[in-house]
């Protein structure tokens, strides 16, 4: 099952997650040897597995799982399906994982997964069989003391109920913490399946009023549709802001008068994407990242804005609710036009602050009401963005150096207390 990867002829993204840490580790004077200990991954796991599909015959697919920090607790980070996942791909992941991780200050290292398929061509028994498969070949990794995966693209809570199931009887019983993100019927958290999108949400309430900009009234621009894209719609429009533009990865959809979000999930549950939607023009996912509007929310996948399209973004803010949307070129050309950033690790850190609660429900058998596991989100969210911010004051850097120099100072912290064994 392999493919031509257009994400490798894109910046490589491992390359521009070092650069990133490398960027915050000169603002911090870092020790050279802690620089060299953090900007490389602690763990690496290659695994080709094979699954034998409907028709009988063996396919053999190939999937990764990469371990970047465990100084402040065990890896935490998503596994997901998709044609072009690579090796260095996962590692800035997981690299990304550890610093998410800490600028939200839950007590997590990085890690990140990934198969290399394209599940929408899998049917719902080959994925099972593929999931099972893989969380077999990674379970000396994994467990809830070491390592928790969570769902990513193309992957689902359903996914992870596969997962819990099959480490569960290797070990001969049930281990609900082993992943977040999994059904409230086997363990799962209220409100996991909102988080991501709701936290991205409280940080631009954060960031309107620190620029003077209430989403009531706002134009937004949504660069994929997906749970994290749709479910943020609903929630700005419920803020009072017009939806103008929304995508996924077949195209997009424009109105300047706005769309209703329930309406085009609606259609997109029908038709299978939101093109051809009723009374909106089409556009394409460039198109739509260049719209004149106050909020662009890329949920797509990375290196989306770039050296080459950030001369022209006219949003007032970028709201990074996918990881690794835009490059360090991009941000310094964003930075220098007035363009407010608020980075990935920050922005769509919520959905693993939320497994951070699922986790700990699990691992005391006592589940939280959903609106306390709101509340506690917003708290966590606003306290964080707050650092990131005064850091950014006080430094004169944009959003994204800011919060990689508070979560680095905290690993770094972490990682000096610990000392190097042996």
């Amino acid at each position: 099952m392999a493919s031509s990867n257009p994400v490798a002829e894109a910046p490589n993204i491992w390359a521009v997650a070092q650069a990133q840490f490398d960027n915050a580790a000169e603002h911090l004077a870092l020790d050279p040897g802690l620089r060299r200990v953090l900007r490389v991954p602690k763990r690496e796991l290659t695994v080709n597995f094979p699954v034998t599909m409907d028709d009988g015959h063996v396919e053999v697919f190939t999937g990764y799982r990469v371990q970047h920090n465990l100084s402040r607790g065990p890896a935490k980070g998503g596994i997901r399906y998709h044609q072009d996942v690579t090796l260095d791909e996962v590692r800035a992941l997981a690299m990304w994982m550890t610093w998410k991780c800490s600028v939200v200050n839950i007590p997590y290292g990085g890690g990140k997964g990934g198969v290399i398929v394209d599940p929408k061509k899998l049917s719902q028994r080959e994925l099972e069989g593929l999931t099972r498969r893989f969380a077999t070949e990674i379970s000396p990794l994994i467990g809830p003391d070491r390592d928790i995966p969570a769902p990513d693209v193309n992957t689902n809570a359903q996914t992870m109920a596969w997962i819990m199931d099959t480490f569960s009887m290797h070990h001969g019983y049930t281990i609900h913490g082993v992943v977040t993100g999994k059904p409230v019927a086997v363990g799962g958290s209220l409100g996991r399946n909102e988080a991501t999108a709701r936290g991205a949400v409280f940080t631009l309430r954060q960031a309107g009023t620190a620029l003077n900009l209430p989403l009531a009234g706002a134009r937004v621009a949504i660069e994929g549709y997906g749970n994290a894209g749709s479910i943020a719609a609903d929630l700005l429009a419920a803020e009072g802001s017009t939806i103008i533009a929304v995508s996924d990865s077949t195209g997009g959809i424009f109105n300047t008068k706005g769309l209703d979000p329930a309406r085009v999930s609606g259609w997109k549950r029908e038709h299978g994407t939101v093109v051809g939607f009723p009374g909106a023009d089409q556009l394409s996912n460039e198109e739509l990242l260049e719209l004149d509007c106050e909020i662009l929310v890329p949920a797509a996948l990375e290196n989306q804005i770039t050296d080459h399209n950030a001369p022209r973004i006219q949003a007032r803010i970028v709201a990074e609710a996918a990881n690794g949307p835009t490059t360090p070129e991009a941000d310094q050309i964003l930075f220098d036009r007035g363009i407010f950033v608020i980075p990935d690790i920050l922005c769509n850190a919520g959905g693993v602050t939320v497994s951070y609660f699922e986790w700990v429900q699990d691992m005391q058998s006592f589940f939280w009401t959903e609106a306390r596991i709101n509340e506690s989100l917003r708290e966590i969210m606003d306290h964080a963005f707050e650092s990131v911010y005064a850091m950014s004051q006080r430094h004169s850097v944009h959003m994204r150096t800011a919060a990689y120099m508070v979560a680095v100072a905290r690993v770094a912290e972490a990682t000096n207390l610990r000392g190097l064994y042996p």
